[in-house]
């Protein structure tokens, strides 16, 4: 009888195990449907035809992979410039446009998207900040981005904000500071900062120019403490550098990319005044690219797998 239930123990934790390793990040490329349609409530008002994908783009991204790449950071923060790292991960994944979550099983209910989690770490004096952005973008490229969400976290405490996209913008967001607190609000539909990395990379020639209306990054807007909403903002691109300028905000963002196919980026910087003053010393905030690399990092979870972040210049 013992004998009996050790056996069946042991089949449950071997079937637990199997579930595990079928239930991780990922899925593989290979078992997944890809489709390209965004929901109605996303597409762009005037835009009805979604951008074509290329061979040479669904090999890339199709392949079960993450594109990874490292920079290196300089920072400004509390008037100072800060050493520090980024990190920009893109891959595509199935979504599920109703719970705005990541599908686990894909198929044609669901939409494909690019996503990017875009995080940040360094130091302020004796204590550490860290930032993570998340953009999940259709690959029609005629849409606004499905969802986005921003988490800051440092020693006083930590924030969070997510947009969304239903029939308005949703926005949810939560922080320690007093005046920020807990908010629930909608907002009208505007141009996405987050969601230009996203389109930049699908394609670059389908960057919006001339006078628009914008929602920053929702980093800018949590470190900032402005009200997150559309400003006013002039965008230009010229060659491989695409250019933000926000008059009101005192603000200007270029993201400098590869021309060519897949349009990885290779810097960015962004400068902001120190202070509302309008004497203030403007100060900049870059990004240069260390190394990229394509990899499941989902897989790559074990003590022996930290000698990728030795290739990607992280430690």
């Amino acid at each position: 009888m013992l004998k009996k239930i050790i056996k069946v123990n042991l089949l449950f934790w071997f079937v637990l195990g199997l579930f595990g390793l079928t239930h991780s990040c990922k899925k593989d490329a290979k078992n997944m449907v890809f489709t390209e349609n965004p929901s109605k409530s996303s597409v762009m008002p005037g835009s009805t035809n979604s951008t074509p994908l290329t061979q040479e783009f669904k090999r890339y991204w199709f392949a079960g992979e993450a594109e990874i790449s490292s920079y290196q950071l300089e920072q400004a923060r509390y008037g100072e410039l800060r050493q520090g790292k980024a990190v920009l991960v893109y891959v595509t994944e199935p979504f599920l446009t109703d719970k705005q979550v990541k599908a686990e099983h894909s198929d044609t209910s669901t939409m494909t998207v690019l996503k990017l989690n875009a995080t940040k770490t360094f130091n302020t004096g004796i204590y550490p900040y860290s930032i993570m952005q998340s953009t999940f973008y259709p690959l029609g490229n005629n849409a606004h981005a499905i969802k986005v969400s921003c988490s800051v976290q440092e020693w006083c405490g930590h924030i969070y904000t997510q947009i969304n996209n239903r029939d308005s913008l949703e926005v949810t967001s939560h922080s320690y500071f007093e005046n920020e607190a807990d908010e629930r609000f909608k907002l009208e539909k505007a141009i996405l900062e987050n969601e230009l990395w996203t389109k930049l990379r699908i394609d670059p020639n389908a960057l919006p120019t001339g006078a628009l209306d914008v929602i920053p990054a929702l980093e800018f807007n949590r470190l900032r403490h402005v009200s997150i909403k559309s400003y006013k903002a002039f965008a230009t691109l010229e060659k491989q550098v695409y250019t933000l300028d926000y008059p009101e905000l005192k603000r200007s963002l270029s993201i400098t990319f590869n021309p060519e196919f897949p349009h990885d980026i290779l810097k960015w910087e962004e400068t902001i005044k120190s202070s509302p003053d309008t004497n203030s010393t403007p100060l900049t905030t870059k990004a240069t690219k260390l190394k990229t690399i394509k990899s499941p990092y989902w897989q790559k979870n074990s003590n022996k797998d930290e000698v990728l972040r030795d290739t990607l210049q992280l430690n």
